[in-house]
């Protein structure tokens, strides 16, 4: 494995939801204030759910994100509005910082870029895509190379081609970064993750929870 850490194999997408909010849980509880990076993605969606239902002190926590679709905010392609429903919207966050995807990559990225820089990240979760992307970091693009610790990205494989996402930079640079996995489709991305292969395999800390059809 690329990473330090062995990956963790579950049953089911629903138990590796489950773990990731409980060390969600453990860290907003465990700490006196917590910045807390958010993933877009139907697994990260359903541990955002279990954590609305779980009694945390919300109040300490600023929420941030990995990446972000250069659409308005309201828009169902919008990784805010997707973590808002699940999460936000039933919670009481300290902050939210929302990445302005709809002012285009350029703009939003440098806006957030002093958000990020702001202090350390405490929490990061992420997913991967079939193709080895994480965040909005996908392979053979020009963010992959970004020196900041926000870019903006063009030309992404997958619609829209315009996004925001934290640069390798930010993200190995991070206390603490977990993966969930889940689905046959990303089990030979996970596979080219733990050689280092694709995006996803280049931060060398990261934690993986990965459900058994994702595994190879």
């Amino acid at each position: 494995m690329n990473g330090t850490s062995a990956p963790r194999i579950f049953e089911t997408a629903a138990d590796v939801a489950a773990a990731a909010a409980e060390i969600v849980s453990q860290t907003i509880r465990a700490q006196s204030s917590t910045r807390l990076v958010l993933a877009g993605g139907t697994t990260p969606r359903r541990c955002y759910e279990l954590l609305a239902g779980l009694d945390l002190p919300w109040g300490r926590v600023t929420v941030l994100f990995g990446d972000e679709r250069c659409v308005p905010a309201s828009d169902p392609e919008s990784n805010f509005r997707a973590a808002a429903e699940a999460l936000l919207d039933r919670v009481s966050p300290a902050t939210v910082h929302r990445m302005a995807g709809e002012l285009g990559p350029d703009v939003a990225a440098a806006l957030y870029e002093p958000v990020i820089a702001a202090g350390p990240l405490d929490l990061v979760l992420l997913g991967i895509g079939p193709d080895g992307h994480t965040a909005s970091l996908f392979p053979g693009n020009a963010a992959l190379e970004a020196s900041g610790l926000v870019a903006g990205v063009r030309g992404a494989p997958k619609p829209p081609p315009e996004r925001v996402t934290l640069t390798l930079r930010a993200l190995r640079g991070a206390r603490r970064v977990v993966f969930l996995v889940a689905g046959a489709d990303k089990r030979e991305a996970f596979r080219l993750a733990q050689a280092g292969a694709v995006p996803g395999g280049l931060i060398p800390t990261a934690e993986w929870l990965v459900a058994r059809d994702a595994a190879p």
